[in-house]
């Protein structure tokens, strides 16, 4: 059955207790892809169905010629779709309603005159890192680049998601109009810090005064998000198909959600904290938590598994070497350099990670999480390494992550499959991979991944006798050797 507001009471999958019509927008979203429409739209809509919230339904925003046609498809819907989350054991599809609209990209003015109406509490948005024109050498926003120099020169018709934030927030301001708050829900560290500085930055280019009056009036509270989401294809269509559900754009995800944000709404906000949204003062001991427990440890599977020609994820955890390297290392290294965080069992949300990891529903790549190691091991496996050290305390299965990260990069698994690509640096990486087979400074004098770090003596040799082991006996031969100290 076609999914509208039509078919709604006869479609066979749950949907929304609450009449849409009845809903006004109170959040403008800047990037309805797949994770914002299985979190933060889901969150919403249990809030929804809750009997509260119903002021701030979603408005999509689309700024990238090619939301046209995702907005399109979820036009032709009502802006309905499917959300299945998927355990190990089940899968529970829903009607998410919480999305009343969806503007067009191409037209800035639409945009704006969103962000100026009052009802506009919050404008929040999930543009992926990629998305804040952070400049990798100095870790900060790149106000030089073209698209954001052409909206400093053309501040009333801009491009950028910045741009039309910049232009919403002075038109409020001169109208006497409180501003909007903005939320990033990236996931990406101190992600309203890294939010405030572009928006900030961006009007500076124009507006000088503007620049200043956002940074004292403007609230960028940084949150923590988590759920695996894959991308959507013909297969999960398919499936939404059989399920009874004719949906061009259904979300599958698993059963897992987390949300940690700072409560830091002075527009208002809708009461999340009532469906699970954890609110606190601080979100950094959870960034932190995440990042090396999670992050960190799907690093540490990721790179054997991809070595020994392991597809899925949870096929790696159903490696015993994989899956030993995994517990050894966050038991021994990784956890106990984590700080306590409040209200929080360290032990149980690593039990937790094993338990996504092995979720065969998901269909989560090995290649997707060794993807981007030169960004990805400077945040969540270098600092680790850096404060063990620091503390005095061992490194031996850390080095052994750097050497199978090292040994992955030269671009062959063990069995002597070639890896393709996959690292916006890669052919840097392989070359530096390459050579440390027999010089290992090669790898370790990477001073933008390693830092101090890659100087360390007790690292340095470490790292070398495991990558040493690794091309004379292979990865599970030396897991095994780690496994057995």
């Amino acid at each position: 059955m076609k999914l509208n507001s039509a078919n709604l009471p006869d479609l066979p999958v749950a949907t929304p207790s609450y009449d849409r019509a009845a809903l006004s927008g109170g959040i403008l979203h800047f990037g309805l892809g797949n994770f914002h429409r299985a979190h933060q739209a889901v969150y919403l809509d249990r809030l929804m169905n809750a009997g509260a919230g119903h002021d701030f339904a979603i408005i999509g925003a689309g700024v990238m010629p090619a939301d046209a046609a995702a907005r399109d498809i979820l036009a032709s819907q009502d802006f309905l779709y499917t959300v299945v989350e998927q355990s190990a054991e089940a899968s529970d599809p829903r009607v998410i309603g919480a999305l009343i609209g969806y503007l067009a990209p191409g037209d800035p003015d639409a945009v704006i005159a969103r962000l100026v109406d009052p009802d506009t509490k919050i404008a929040s948005l999930t543009i992926t890192e990629g998305g804040y024109f952070i400049d990798a050498a100095t870790g900060h926003f790149n106000p030089a680049h073209p698209a954001i120099v052409a909206d400093g020169q053309n501040p009333a018709s801009p491009g950028t998601v910045f741009g039309l934030l910049v232009a919403g927030l002075k038109a409020r301001r001169d109208a006497g109009i409180p501003p909007f708050t903005v939320m990033s829900c990236d996931n990406i560290p101190h992600n309203g810090v890294i939010a405030r500085e572009a928006v900030v930055e961006t009007a500076r280019l124009s507006d000088p005064e503007l620049a200043a009056w956002i940074e004292g009036h403007v609230a960028f509270p940084n949150g923590m998000v988590d759920r695996i989401t894959p991308a959507t294809s013909d297969r999960e269509r398919a499936l939404i198909r059989e399920m009874g559900v004719e949906d061009g754009s259904p979300v599958f995800c698993e059963d897992f959600i987390q949300w940690v944000l700072e409560d830091n709404f002075p527009a208002g906000r809708p009461a999340l904290e009532d469906v699970g949204v954890e609110f606190v003062e601080d979100v950094t001991p959870y960034e932190l938590m995440k990042i090396r427990i999670l992050n960190g440890g799907h690093a540490v599977m990721a790179y054997p598994a991809g070595l020994m020609d392991i597809h899925f994820v949870h096929e790696a955890m159903e490696n015993e070497f994989v899956r030993g390297f995994l517990d050894k290392i966050e038991q021994e290294e990784i956890i106990p350099a984590v700080p306590p965080v409040p209200n929080t069992d360290l032990q149980a949300y690593f039990a937790k990670v094993k338990k996504r990891c092995a979720n065969p529903k998901i269909g989560d790549t090995v290649r997707r999480l060794c993807l981007d190691g030169s960004n990805r091991q400077p945040k969540f496996i270098v600092p680790t390494i850096a404060d063990r050290i620091a503390a005095g305390q061992g490194i031996e299965g850390l080095a052994l992550e750097s050497a199978l990260w090292c040994r992955y990069c030269a671009g062959t698994t063990d069995s002597g499959a070639e890896i393709a690509p996959n690292d916006p640096n890669w052919e840097r990486l392989t070359k530096a991979a390459q050579a440390a087979r027999n010089s290992p400074g090669h790898w370790l004098g990477m001073s933008e991944i390693y830092g101090d770090v890659g100087k360390n003596p007790v690292f340095a040799e470490a790292f070398s006798r495991w990558l040493t082991a690794l091309w004379a006996d292979g990865t599970e031969a030396t897991l095994c050797r780690y496994l057995d100290t």
